[in-house]
């Protein structure tokens, strides 16, 4: 059991980590390499911040244990949302001024509902698999569709452009890129062989273990890197963050165990996992989009989220 935990522990240290320069390394070798910072924060950084999600869910899946990756996916996706939104907006309340943002809201809610609709069968296959990964390629091209065409005036812009690390170098860029990747796979092995021990050990399923300890725990970057944004005033930083994370999850995630291991997956995915998720995506969607003002996220708000989170999990501790 001990064993087990070090090795839970020693994992989401290192995924974090890991994570945190893998992001630094992938946004400073974009920015060498010319792309302008907004397709730079939209792009490279958004689907990024979800290499720890989408290394477990492939090393789950790799080890015989594909639902978990499952698990991984949309409970990571309820965590970004509940977990760190309602606790960055409870530290510094976050508004929605970037168009671009505003236009990703939709897309964000369309791809939770097709991959939501891939999974209603309770089976995810090859086939679901290269939808997903297609549905990938088409979300990154009008991602950058969208940051090709935002006004120069947008406040994403100007947060990016200062957020952006300029002053590394392409060769440090390049180093931390590689010790980054090499930090989160060897994070994602450990946290997987700890988590199905512990698992096991209580009698748990692979599922609930992938929906709790490894979706928050591959959710600690994206929690530490929405919180600085905030406390720095870059509020759309961190929704942007979130936005990007959740449908690379929904997407790239959820397609490593329907390449790798295609599986069946019990009942209680698609009657309370799937439709806590687009509850709390909806309820997202009515609190930040807006196309004639700024929508805002407040403490209140926040403290809603919040609370849903810590809610569904207590409902996941009852049940498992």
């Amino acid at each position: 059991m001990l064993i087990a935990i070090v090795a839970v522990c020693g994992g989401l240290a290192l995924l974090t980590y890991g994570a945190d320069r893998f992001v630094d390394g992938a946004a400073a070798t974009a920015s060498h390499l010319g792309i302008q910072p907004l397709l730079v924060g939209l792009v490279i950084v958004g689907f990024a911040t979800s290499a720890p999600e989408m290394l477990v869910s492939a090393v789950a899946s790799v080890n015989g244990n594909p639902t978990l990756g499952i698990g991984n996916a949309i409970g990571s996706n309820i965590a970004n949302i509940g977990l760190v939104l309602g606790t960055t907006a409870l530290i510094a309340p976050l508004t929605v001024r970037s168009a671009v943002l505003r236009r990703e809201f939709p897309l964000m809610f369309a791809v939770l509902v097709g991959a939501s609709v891939l999974l209603w069968d309770q089976e995810l296959d090859r086939l679901d698999g290269v939808l997903l990964l297609s549905g990938l390629v088409v979300v990154a091209a009008v991602t950058v569709w969208l940051g090709s065409h935002a006004a120069p005036g947008d406040p994403l812009i100007e947060e990016l452009d200062h957020a952006l690390d300029k002053k590394m170098s392409g060769k440090r860029a390049m180093f931390w890129l590689v010790i980054g990747l090499l930090l989160l796979l060897a994070g994602s092995k450990l946290l997987i062989s700890g988590a199905v021990d512990i698992a096991r050990m209580f009698g748990i399923s692979d599922i609930v273990i992938g929906l709790t300890i490894v979706a928050i725990g591959t959710s600690l970057p994206e929690l530490a890197a929405s919180i600085m944004s905030a406390l720095k005033n870059e509020p759309d930083i961190a929704l942007g963050n979130v936005i990007g994370s959740n449908m690379f999850n929904a997407l790239g995630v959820l397609s490593m165990p329907a390449l790798i291991a295609p599986s069946h997956f019990e009942a209680a995915v698609v009657q309370r996992d799937l439709p806590y998720m687009l509850i709390l995506t909806a309820a997202l969607f009515l609190l930040a989009w807006s196309y004639k003002r700024p929508g805002t996220i407040n403490r209140f708000d926040g403290g809603i989220l919040l609370f849903g989170f810590v809610a569904y999990q207590a409902v996941l501790f009852i049940s498992g």
